[in-house]
Parts: C-alpha cells; structure tokens; sequence
C-alpha cells in the first residue's frame, strides 16, 4: 500500500518541462524529484525528439515510478513531467498525469496544476456533443476542448480552450516539436521560467531548477501563454486581465523554503509570518518547537522574536514512503508516530511553544499534542501561523467543503479543547497580510476570508461533484 503524507492538507501537483536539451527526461526527472512535495500520488515523463514520442507513468514516489533504463528508453531534446495528488478525484492510474492522447496525426501531452470551477458544466456539454472521456480529471476537458479547434493551429486552439475554462490552472502542453505553458488570469498556482544553455525549463518552483542548475529567468505571468519552438520563445496575454490573486497558502505550506514564488523566497516569508504570530500571541515557555517540517521556518522567526529556545521536540522519520505491513488495532495512532517521535529528555516537565502551519481537520494535532502529553511535556501551546480556515478551496487544495474544516464548526476555544492545548492563538489576516510584504495585496486568501476572487460558477452539488470527481 502506497502511504500518504496525512499531517496537513494536500496540493494538486509539480509541472517540470525542458525544451532544447539532449537528455531533456533525465533533465525531467530530477526536476520531478525536487517537486516531489507537491505531489506523491503519481508521476510521469513525456519525450519526443522532434518527431517520435515516448511516454512513462505510475504511481508512486518518483524514484519508484522511473530507473536508468526507462529514462533511456526515453530520448529527445524536449519533455514534460508531472507529480500529482489529487484534490479529491480518484487515485488511480488512469487519472495519472500527464495526460497524453493522438489527434488530428500529432501526439499531446498535458499537464495541469490546479482545478477547474466550471467543470461539470463543460464536461455535460461535451459529452452532449459526442466526447467520450477517458478519465475524472478536469485536465482531460481541456483537451477536448482543444481537439474541437485544433483546426485553427495549435496556439490558437488552446487559447480557445482557455478562454472557456474558469478557476485555477497553471498548465503545460507538449507535442512532438513544441512546449506551451499557461497560468490563468488570476495568477492562483506558481509557474516559473529558466534558462539552460541554449534551452528552457519551466517549473512549478525555482527549487527544481536549481536542482538542474538551470538559470532562473522569470515567472510565467498570470494569463500568459509561452510557446517554445524551433523559432524560439514566444509569448503573449490573450485573455482579460484581472486582479491578481495568487495563493497565499503556498507561502504558508505548499511550497519548498528554498523557492522563490510570486516574486518572494519562501523560506524569509515564512520567518515573517512566525515573528508576525509572536508579536500577536507572546506566550511563557522554556522553548519553542515546530513539528516538521512545515513549520520549522516560522518557528524560527517566531522564537527570535519573542526571545525563547529553539528546540526540536520531535525527530522526523525522513524514510517513510512505502510499507506492505500493516500495524496491528493495538499500535495506537501509528500514521503519525511513524513519522514523528518525541525527544522524550527535551520534553520532560517543559511548558512548550508549539509553532504550526495550519490546523485542517484537528485530528492530526491532537494526536500530537497527546503525544508530547505522554512524553512527559507539562504545558503544550500552540501557535498557528495562519488564520482559521473556514471556508473551503475550489482552487485545487484538498478541502473542498466545510465540513472539512474545524474552524468552520468550532471557535478557537472549541478548537483549543478538541487538540488538547493550554493555549491557542491563531495568525490574524491583518498580521498575515503584512507578513507578505505586500499588504495582502495581490493574493487570494479566501479560505480564511471567504472573498474568492471570481464568482464560483454553479450551485454547491455541482463543485461537490466537480470535486469528487474531476480533481486534477
């Protein structure tokens, strides 16, 4: 059984595309590896050497999915890779990304990051019309789309597609000859662009281009559309523009300390956000400690400023991935000790400072609060580096309705009761606004606020279903 990461929510998925390079699917694996933490479901490299294509998936980590000898059965100067979880459509294989399929006498591949708000409605018009779809993904509507205009040139049939599309998508195409990458117009999900020798590379986070020492050149623009071809670069914005409205919540969780995203390295923003939850909720302790890895960076930046001890209370197992042996009834709560154990010495008749990124469900919190409890930690605070969520995400975070969220039934004092902590305090959404550097301005925070930035087309039953099944 393939096992999950359950110790927070879950992001759609890694685009990694090289063009102009000779081992451009080695190249691609190793951007996929850098990306892995946006996705563990699932992986897949596509290739073609201008004329030939060849295709790759499967599920699982990336160093499960690929070995030497497929990368090599995989040549050409051009590829396109995917690391996928989806937000809440099914985890098989057929669903697995990227989506390839033969039209019109050429071969394309797909890959999207993000979620599509108007899906039920395209995929009954197409299915009215004649489309037989292979897969749940909201991906696979994009390429009908485009089949149904391809007649006007590659570029312009997907511009089509685009333009009927609503909700989140940073996306990349592929032919045998040609990479075309898109963000939409309100910039929700990260895109970067880089250079390598006489080539490019494109990426979800500047981490997977370090990684192939690839020069970072700039971020693909909300509404863009970049084609790279044998003509070289090209680029424009055909759509309307809109306020940009980029998702804090990679900032907080999704993405690598080690990226720059929307134009601000994540590590530093991070730090920000802790010394920002200090200044609100200063609490007594003999230390802070974050439960990593995700909130290692704002309890760094929240211990110096109020002036308190580092500590790492907990050590992370590094190697948890597969395991074909099932604990018994009697190992309590195992998903998390698995990964996590207590430093039971450090703990032992502390009052601690816990710093978190976010608190979903509740249910994983506690069972660590619990077990720092019998670990022998006498007092156990928590401070969040985000406000409550409350209301869900239609942008492709895997919380897509509000029964889903503790905040969204429990006040920080029920929520404060249901972990088991002496103290909660939560990050105001003045406090993260100012973390950002940018007043908030520019970013989407509707899972805190509940302002989305476009009206959510449909009735609720319809983006559940949207949800459940076509996730990307």
């Amino acid at each position: 059984m393939y096992v999950l990461p359950e110790d927070g929510p879950r992001e759609a998925c890694g685009l990694f595309g090289v063009y102009g390079h000779e081992d451009a699917a080695k190249l691609t694996y190793f951007g996929l590896y850098a990306l892995q933490h946006r996705g563990q479901e699932s992986a897949g490299i596509v290739a073609s050497d201008g004329r030939t294509v060849s295709a790759h998936k499967d599920m699982g980590l990336v160093p499960d999915v690929f070995n030497e000898d497929l990368l090599a059965a995989m040549p050409g100067h051009i590829a396109l890779g995917h690391t996928r979880y989806s937000t809440t459509g099914s985890s098989l294989l057929i669903n697995a990304q990227p989506f390839t399929v033969s039209f019109a006498g050429h071969t394309l591949a797909l890959a999207h990051n993000g979620n599509l708000t108007n899906s039920y409605d395209l995929r009954q018009h197409l299915e009215v019309n004649g489309s037989l779809f292979q897969t749940t993904m909201d991906t696979e509507i994009i390429v009908h789309l485009l089949a149904r205009s391809v007649h006007k040139g590659l570029e312009e049939a997907f511009i089509h597609a685009l333009s009927q599309v609503h909700g989140a998508y940073s996306l990349l195409l592929m032919t045998e000859d040609t990479l075309i990458a898109a963000r939409d117009p309100y910039g929700l999900r990260p895109l970067c662009l880089g250079r390598l020798g006489g080539g490019y590379v494109i990426a979800s986070e500047t981490c997977a281009l370090d990684l192939v020492e690839a020069e970072f050149w700039r971020e693909i623009e909300p509404g863009e559309v970049v084609v790279i071809d044998k003509d070289g670069l090209s680029s424009e914005k055909p759509f309307p523009a809109q306020p940009q409205a980029s998702c804090i919540f990679e900032f907080i969780y999704f993405a690598r300390p080690d990226s720059t995203i929307f134009g601000q390295n994540v590590y530093q923003v991070r730090k920000r956000l802790g010394a920002a939850l200090a200044r609100e909720h200063p609490r007594p302790a003999d230390f802070v400690m974050p439960f990593p890895d995700s909130g290692n960076y704002a309890a760094l930046g929240y211990a110096e400023a109020v002036g308190l001890p580092f500590e790492m209370g907990v050590i992370r197992n590094h190697y948890v991935g597969r395991t074909f042996i099932q604990p018994s009834q009697s190992m309590r709560d195992f998903g998390v000790r698995v990964k996590l154990n207590p430093v039971r010495e450090l703990l032992a008749g502390k009052e601690v400072v816990i710093v978190e990124d976010s608190i979903i469900r509740g249910t994983t919190s506690r069972t660590r609060v619990q077990t720092l409890r019998r670990a022998g930690a006498k007092k156990v605070h928590m401070v969040v580096s985000c406000p409550p969520h409350r209301h869900p995400c239609f942008y492709g975070i895997d919380f897509s309705t509000r029964g889903e969220l503790i905040a969204a039934e429990k006040s920080v004092d029920e929520i404060r009761d249901f972990v088991e902590l002496d103290s909660l305090g939560y990050l105001s959404v003045e406090g993260l606004a100012g973390a950002t550097g940018q007043n908030g301005h520019g970013f989407c925070m509707a899972c805190f606020t509940g302002q989305y930035p476009e009206i959510v087309k449909g009735d609720m039953d319809k983006h559940r279903w949207e949800m459940k099944c076509c996730g990307s």
